[in-house]
């Protein structure tokens, strides 16, 4: 029995047209490093979600475990104000969700997401499914669609 939060992502996704089934992992998912340990697969196929404000605005950036978001080249990029981690308390009010575990969608409203273009590297990535012990399979261009995201690099790539 999935938890509830995860249930509240299963509805989102089958609202969708997501097949992808949420699963519950023995081992924890709650890192990039844990969820590719867990699942056997490579760290780049594990979407890290990540809460960032621009201007105390609230932007989701599904990347890539692979990389580390480079805030100020990808504010830079968007002509955005400078991009800061979001505090553990404002991730949970904006998507309802403990980070770690926080879903592409399924928030209490939807937020402008930017989805690393190195997802679409791997066939199949892994995304958190609510919590920090459940996931999903998805694919670069499914997430971009269900989120409405915008696919771009969140590192300077020349580097």
């Amino acid at each position: 029995m999935l938890p509830e939060r995860s249930k509240e992502v299963a509805r989102a996704l089958r609202s969708v047209g997501v097949p992808g089934e949420i699963r519950e992992m023995s081992g924890s998912t709650r890192t990039a490093a844990d969820a590719a340990a867990t699942l056997g697969c490579e760290i780049g196929a594990i979407v890290a979600s990540l809460v960032f404000l621009s201007a105390d605005q609230p932007v989701l950036v599904l990347a890539s475990g692979r990389h580390r978001v480079d805030t100020r080249w990808l504010a830079e990029q968007l002509g955005w104000a400078p991009l800061e981690q979001a505090k553990p308390e404002r991730v949970r009010r904006v998507t309802g969700q403990a980070i770690g575990g926080v879903a592409p969608l399924g928030h209490p409203e939807p937020l402008p997401t930017l989805v690393d273009g190195a997802l679409a590297d791997y066939p199949r990535v892994w995304a958190a499914g609510g919590t920090p012990r459940t996931v999903f399979p998805t694919t670069h261009d499914e997430l971009v669609r269900v989120t409405g995201g915008r696919s771009l690099p969140v590192v300077d790539e020349r580097e």
